[in-house]
């Protein structure tokens, strides 16, 4: 499976400002990602991919999609890529990736709440799960593990 993050358009079949049956539709003809029970005008919908244990997180305000969050798959054998800029933004070493969209002409913000931001895209990088992902010899997380791309600026 491959995702391409589109920023300020959305990620793969997801497209920001669809309405919330928009987005469902989408969710139930990919079929790939189960789907959490959500209220009818949802805050959110959460989607879940069984095998590689990835989840999609699609937030809604005042009924249209205005961000979408993906959480690293905890299955690293996983066939999944996701991508930004060519770019896979969950197997690639979060310092190189840092380096690498540098290079390409990204402005990345770094702040103390400890994530990354790519303003100019809207999108914003953090490595701080909980989960047991890939770690380096001092312990620090190895790859991103959370990625948001919304339609509000990102600070």
């Amino acid at each position: 499976m491959e995702l391409e993050l589109l920023p300020h358009a959305g990620v793969g079949r997801f497209r920001l400002g669809m309405s919330v049956d928009e987005a469902r539709a989408a969710a139930e003809e990919w079929d790939l990602f189960r789907t959490v029970a959500a209220d009818e005008e949802p805050g959110q919908i959460v989607l879940t991919h069984d095998h590689s244990r990835m989840d999609i997180v699609l937030g809604f305000g005042k009924g249209t999609l205005s961000g979408v969050e993906l959480i690293r798959f905890r299955k690293e054998d996983a066939d999944v890529r996701v991508l930004l800029d060519g770019l896979d933004i969950f197997r690639t070493p979060s310092e190189d990736l840092f380096e690498q969209l540098a290079a390409r002409g990204h402005t990345i913000e770094e702040n103390d709440l400890g994530f990354d931001a790519l303003p100019e895209l809207k999108v914003i990088l953090a490595n701080q799960s909980s989960h047991e992902y890939p770690v380096d010899e001092e312990g620090d997380p190895l790859y991103y593990d959370y990625v948001l791309v919304s339609t509000d600026p990102v600070v």
